[in-house]
């Protein structure tokens, strides 16, 4: 697949943004590296209805043209993510703007469904997703890519800098630019942009040091990272929820059964590697912001944490690399992660906000370097369920929604899960996993786990 460049330029806000005092980054901010993440939204031509001649694209420049001006106009109201970062404490120069890149793809969109590799995906994002960055000179937080493919389709790529924005903050906004390309201002998702440092107050470096490493090593291990995507179709979903319940659990989401069996199957993988049974560790990505007190649906950057699940195979007398590990035990430990973490004074304290808050995220944190010591497996799980298949421009929402392609050399395990609906039919998921190579070409062979792909 060709992919060639066309254009690069900057979109900055519609209106001038010197005036604005800078905004504050909040503690969840700080802690989380500098670096991007890929999403890659694909709008087939029979949606598009876009004449490919070169003497007839007319359409196409209009609405490229009217793209720039609504992404323009969102950059306005969500103008922390037009500026850059200083000193990892806040966000200035707001009329910098953000990167906006044509591109044409010689490729029809539906061969790149049939023959598509994971590498080849980060031809139509800006950067490559997962790389440790460095912070000098400022990274723009947002970055998008337009790939016409020579049938006329488009595929919009994305790259976000984690540091500034979590999925959910990507979700309003692009949910806001859709609204203003359609003129559909009671659409718009106004941002807040005031709760999560208000929460959440950002620390002094000094303050936060041992924390930021703590969580770049979370992040990243020296490794052969490769990523794959499997899709899970409704069936097979249907059976791994029947394989996951228990008296504990008597009814596993589909987002814990699939979760399980990965996290299953690649503990397996490391274990065989690593030569022996060893402790694991399964994080999932909780968005806070419906849990708290009122809600913060509107809430910018990045206002989630991690669910920490483990499991100690002395607990359940795994002695060696082959003995099984049940399913339904998995899904125990994920769902009390889960639901321990909205239970309790740790909710109360967090969703209060403010120093209890701030204290009870770093007694979390405190934790997490003990169990570090163990030098357990870490795999984290993040699910993008209604965050990005909504995207509607005014051509019909995306065929798929695609995520990472090859990662940087230095990443760690990671594992997304995608709605797959309308490619894959009615219920699919599809989920990029990261392992390291030798742990991926495992998972690949073991039969069990391709019985569900």
């Amino acid at each position: 697949m060709e992919v060639s460049i066309v254009s690069r330029e900057l979109i900055k806000p519609s209106s001038e943004a010197h005036h604005l005092k800078p905004y504050n980054l909040c503690l969840f901010d700080q802690l989380i590296p500098d670096t991007f993440v890929s999403v890659i939204l694909f709008y087939p031509n029979n949606k598009l209805n876009i004449i490919i001649h070169d003497d007839h694209h007319d359409h196409l420049s209009k609405t490229i043209t009217q793209l720039k001006k609504s992404l323009s106009e969102t950059l306005t109201l969500y103008y922390p993510l037009s500026g850059r970062t200083k000193n990892n404490l806040y966000v200035d120069d707001f009329s910098t703007g953000v990167i906006f890149i044509e591109a044409k793809v010689k490729c029809q969109m539906s061969e790149f469904f049939q023959q598509r590799k994971n590498e080849s995906q980060n031809l139509l994002v800006p950067f490559q997703p997962f790389c440790k960055e460095k912070t000098w000179p400022p990274l723009p937080p947002l970055a998008f890519q337009i790939n016409l493919f020579s049938c006329g389709g488009i595929a919009l790529g994305i790259s976000m800098c984690h540091k500034n924005a979590d999925a959910a903050t990507l979700s309003n906004f692009l949910k806001s630019w859709t609204a203003f390309f359609t003129h559909s201002p009671h659409n718009i998702i106004k941002p807040d942009l005031s709760s999560p440092s208000l929460h959440f107050p950002s620390e002094t470096n000094e303050f936060l040091e041992n924390y930021t490493s703590l969580m770049d090593r979370m992040w990243f291990g020296e490794g052969d990272y490769v990523t794959k995507s499997f899709v899970f179709r409704s069936k097979s979903i249907e059976t791994l929820k029947q394989k996951a319940k228990s008296e504990r659990v008597p009814n596993p989401s589909r987002n814990e059964a699939i979760s399980c069996l990965i996290w299953k199957h690649a503990m397996a993988a490391s274990w065989a590697v690593f030569g022996s049974p060893k402790p694991s560790i399964a994080g999932q990505a909780v968005n806070m912001r419906p849990r708290m007190k009122p809600k913060l649906d509107g809430a910018v950057g990045n206002f989630f944490w991690w669910a920490l699940a483990a499991f100690d195979p002395d607990e359940y007398s795994i002695e060696s690399c082959d003995d099984d590990v049940e399913l339904s035990d998995l899904a125990v430990q994920m769902h009390d992660a889960t639901s321990g973490f909205f239970s309790g004074d740790f909710i109360d304290q967090v969703m209060s906000g403010n120093k209890e808050g701030v204290s009870e995220i770093l007694n979390q944190l405190e934790y997490m370097c003990a169990i570090e010591l163990a030098e357990p497996d870490f795999i984290m799980f993040t699910s993008w369920k209604g965050y990005f298949s909504g995207v509607d421009f005014g051509f019909g929402k995306p065929l798929s929604v695609g995520s990472i392609g090859k990662v940087g050399p230095a990443f760690r395990n990671l594992v997304i899960l995608v709605d797959a609906d309308d490619l894959y039919g009615k219920g699919s998921v599809e989920v990029f996993i990261t392992l390291k190579a030798k742990e991926m070409a495992l998972l690949e062979s073991d039969q069990t786990f391709g019985s569900y792909i």
